[in-house]
């Protein structure tokens, strides 16, 4: 029998190679070492014992990015228990919904996030405990217990799981509705690491990760627990939820190599004054969440003076299966598909399409593909084919194989009979000089016929000239392309991972009655 554990795999592996005193972690001044994140593992699988709380068990985790994190997720597959990351951007609603669903038998949570505790109880009949890392007063449901005050327990042994047990659930984003539970094996973060923070970031015990990206996703673990862990590298955490100032800040203080972001932030990043040297650590920046149009990719690189690399990933991958690599950026491209991956285009009667520049659906297959949805079996008899994932997501590719996003298959507008890209359109609109961000929607006119319809979030210290803009597009696209409609708006509505939410944006057209 081959065991093998994920936990064992991110953290002994360190232990084992001489490298307990290399810092693994540092958040807010602090630096905890490998040695000191076992220490703190073994508390956690020490705990999850007394608890009676055994493999196979739930444990949700509403935390900040601190190292009680990377404590209690590793803990809990260490012991064979699933740790189940939740946005802490949820509403007490949205987090006893997911609980109801996902059963847990505790919940382990930021003491910011305590007013969520009672409402999570109520929800969930399994739930027996509550774990609050942080000072917390008041009665709750359940009394909880204080992370700080749980004593440091002796080494405790790694459970016995095989490479395709259930590790860790993450919940989908939920861009077109209610988050699924999206179940990942022990072998799937060591696969990410071997493909793409291996052969594409290139990454090494030297480098230092900062993410934008939250743990509590599939992008944000990846780029600050796997990747750093895996390569014995050291993780830059910031509990806070990040803003360009505060980034820049930690950034000029941490000086990380690799800088991970979405393109709403590398966007928001060049509408303040940084100086040209701020980044000068960096050796990458690496952008998903969204494509990441042509003009923002040039930008930042000449500012910054580094490679963007930009590529797109899902929650069901786990993270980036085509990105473009140190060596080869092309922008407006998620680039290449990424080494032990396969992708290819299918049309709507599932066939393949092989010629270059034809659009088509995503598929992908490799070895960081989750097992499936929890309890979802007609979603997961949808997505998951005979090893392939549909990703929902449009595509063409080229003749020398770049691959370019033109949007979700629910986002695509079929304007004058011709289907229209919503991310075409985005990018030629970020090219004007007026403009930070924009999303483009397909909407109703008075006729009953499909439009394009843009929203744009203007630059600082810049105004937006409708007429001007029509010009700009008129001269950059077809004409059956070309926005119809244009909103002025202070900020696109984003999920946690940084994905446009269209649906609010047509949910805002719907209930417009007059174009400004």
């Amino acid at each position: 029998m081959n065991l093998y554990n994920a936990a064992e795999w991110m953290l002994d592996r360190n232990l084992t190679a001489g490298r307990g005193d290399v810092v693994a972690i540092r958040c807010r001044g602090r630096s905890t070492t490998y040695s000191e994140v076992l220490s703190d593992v073994w508390r956690v699988q020490s705990l999850l014992a007394e608890l009676g709380i055994s493999s196979g068990a739930r444990v949700l985790l509403v935390l900040n990015d601190e190292p009680a994190f990377a404590c209690w997720f590793l803990g809990c597959m260490r012991s064979g228990v699933v740790p189940v990351p939740l946005s802490t951007m949820s509403t007490a609603q949205d987090l006893a919904a997911i609980a109801a669903d996902a059963e847990p038998a505790l919940v382990v949570i930021s003491a910011d996030y305590a007013d969520r505790i009672d409402s999570i109880v109520q929800a969930t009949p399994s739930l027996r405990h509550v774990v609050v890392v942080g000072d917390v007063e008041g009665e709750f449901a359940i009394t909880p217990l204080s992370w700080s005050e749980v004593a440091d327990g002796p080494p405790v042994g790694v459970a016995t799981t095989l490479p395709g047990d259930p590790a860790f659930w993450l919940y989908s984003s939920g861009t077109t509705g209610i988050p699924k539970g999206v179940i990942h094996r022990h072998e799937s973060p060591q696969a990410t690491f071997d493909t793409y923070a291996s052969r594409v970031l290139e990454i090494s015990p030297d480098d230092r990760c900062l993410s934008v990206a939250k743990l509590f996703f599939a992008y944000g673990l990846g780029n600050s627990l796997t990747f750093p862990f895996g390569a014995g590298a050291t993780s830059l955490l910031e509990p806070r939820r990040p803003t360009p100032q505060s980034v820049l800040e930690h950034v000029r203080i941490e000086r990380p190599t690799l800088f991970f972001a979405s393109p709403g932030f590398v966007a928001a990043l060049l509408d303040t004054d940084a100086p040209e040297d701020a980044f000068t650590s960096v050796r990458a920046t690496i952008t998903a969440g969204e494509a990441l149009p042509a003009e923002l990719q040039r930008r930042f690189s000449e500012r910054f003076g580094h490679p963007v690399l930009d590529g797109i990933g899902t929650t069901e991958a786990l993270h980036i299966f085509v990105s473009n690599t140190l060596g080869s950026q092309r922008p407006g491209t998620s680039g290449r598909v990424v080494p032990g991956y396969n992708a290819r285009l299918s049309n709507d009667s599932g066939d393949d399409v092989t010629d270059p520049d034809t659009p088509g659906y995503l598929n992908v297959q490799g070895p960081s593909i989750a097992s499936g949805y929890w309890r979802r079996e007609e979603a997961t008899a949808a997505a998951f084919h005979e090893g392939w994932l549909r990703t929902g997501d449009v595509y063409t590719r080229s003749a020398d194989d770049h691959w370019t996003f033109l949007g979700r298959n629910t986002d695509m507008i079929k304007a004058g009979g011709i289907w229209v890209s919503p991310a075409e359109v985005e990018s030629v609109l970020v090219s004007h000089a007026d403009i930070l961000e924009a999303a483009v929607v397909g909407a109703r006119n008075a006729d009953g016929l499909e439009e394009t319809v843009a929203f744009v979030v203007a630059r600082a210290g810049h105004e937006i000239d409708s007429a001007a803009i029509d010009a700009h597009c008129r001269s950059m696209m077809a004409s059956f392309k070309r926005p119809r409609r244009l909103f002025v708006v202070d900020s696109l509505p984003k999920t946690a991972t940084g994905k446009i939410q269209r649906y609010a944006l047509r949910a805002q057209l719907t209930a417009t009655t007059h174009a400004p």
